[in-house]
């Protein structure tokens, strides 16, 4: 986490050499070249990188010594502070620390800001919400503390929207009949469409240091979800052929598919062929009724098998259901309870502490973000 900033400081002091009184000038202003007088280096105990640069090529000078300047800095500051865990709805604050330089009780102190304004508050995704100046900030340090926000809406659009409806498609297949194969490839075709998602956001989701942010582990929990929903479809429609989860190479159906093919056989010898005597003709009506009893009796089982199959597919789409409102109450629970924080680091150089207050600095400065 690094804030780009633009501060502009408009800075005030007196310098005694750049007095004069009327019998040398009558003039109350004058403008001086700004690389022809001494002017305040601004010190950054936190910043990355910083680029200073004067507003102007002049200064203006009165003549009791009061001295008008600008400076332009350019700050790159790490913020490390600032938690990414309740991605795409994080705020958190960020320090600049401008300090004037001191170095063994000899330098120079700045006084607090007494005037702060935000320009250019946003910058993609991330706004500017305000800038102050924390009452604890410790004695001749002074830290711009600047507040952040993230505008929600386009991750929600483009990152929670799509995953949660790709799950609400998940537990409405459940209303497709398992028979057939037209629920398995609808599956199939979500659990794809959800990798090849997760491969085009692979490198635009934020990491967050410590603290990864909680959006990862729901994609996680997505796509576990979605593989494990359709391997039970899977094999749910396996049942549906056969009371057994794997095929076997013996395959053997109960009396009835083993007596039908002979039953067959013997059903076609008899339509073909006549019978002479009445025990033969009693012999092949009964060979007929065992026929019709045995497709009677695969029917039933069959149904049978459905009947269970329809029972578990009923319990399966409940505990999918129950897994999912469980989540999401676990997850409003976590984000509200800030489980994640990231610890405070120390920004200031305790080295050069400033005892001496006979020097100071006034300025109001304009931030842009």
């Amino acid at each position: 986490m690094q804030i780009s900033c633009r501060v502009k400081v408009n800075m005030e002091w007196i310098d005694q050499d750049l007095r004069w009184n009327e019998n040398t000038s009558n003039a109350s202003y004058v403008l001086l070249p700004v690389d022809k007088i001494w002017t305040p280096v601004l010190v950054l105990d936190n910043a990355i990188d910083v680029t200073m640069k004067p507003y102007t090529n002049d200064v203006l000078v009165s003549k009791y010594g009061n001295v008008d300047y600008a400076l332009i800095l350019y700050i790159a500051v790490g913020c490390d502070d600032i938690s990414l865990f309740t991605y795409p709805f994080v705020n958190g604050d960020c320090c600049v620390a401008i300090n004037g330089w001191s170095q063994r009780g000899c330098g120079l102190t700045v006084n607090p800001f007494t005037n702060i304004s935000v320009i250019n508050s946003i910058q993609g995704e991330w706004k500017t919400v305000n800038v102050t100046i924390p009452q604890e900030t410790p004695e001749n340090r002074t830290c711009l503390l600047v507040s952040l926000s993230i505008s929600p809406f386009s991750a929600v659009v483009t990152l929670i929207l799509p995953s949660v409806l790709i799950m609400l498609a998940d537990l409405v297949t459940f209303s497709l009949p398992v028979q057939g194969g037209e629920r398995n490839s609808l599956k199939v075709t979500l659990v794809l469409s959800f990798t090849m998602f997760l491969l085009i956001l692979n490198d635009h989701l934020s990491s967050g240091g410590q603290c990864s942010p909680i959006l990862h582990y729901h994609f996680c929990f997505c796509l576990v979800n979605l593989v494990l929903s359709m391997v039970v479809s899977i094999v749910l429609t396996r049942l549906t052929m056969d009371n057994r989860f794997l095929p076997s190479k013996n395959i053997k159906t109960p009396q009835t598919t083993a007596s039908l093919g002979q039953d067959e056989a013997d059903l076609g010898v008899i339509t073909t062929t006549k019978s002479s005597d009445l025990l033969s003709e009693v012999a092949s009506l009964q060979k007929i009724v065992n026929f019709l009893e045995n497709i009677d009796q695969k029917e039933q089982v069959a149904k049978s098998n459905e009947a269970f199959v329809d029972r578990l597919d009923k319990i399966c789409f409940c505990f999918f259901l129950f897994i999912d409102i469980i989540y999401v109450i676990i997850v409003i629970i976590v984000t509200n309870t800030g489980i994640c924080k990231e610890t405070k680091r120390n920004i200031w150089d305790n080295e050069d502490l400033l005892d001496d207050h006979e020097n100071y600095t006034y300025y109001s400065s304009y931030y842009y973000y």
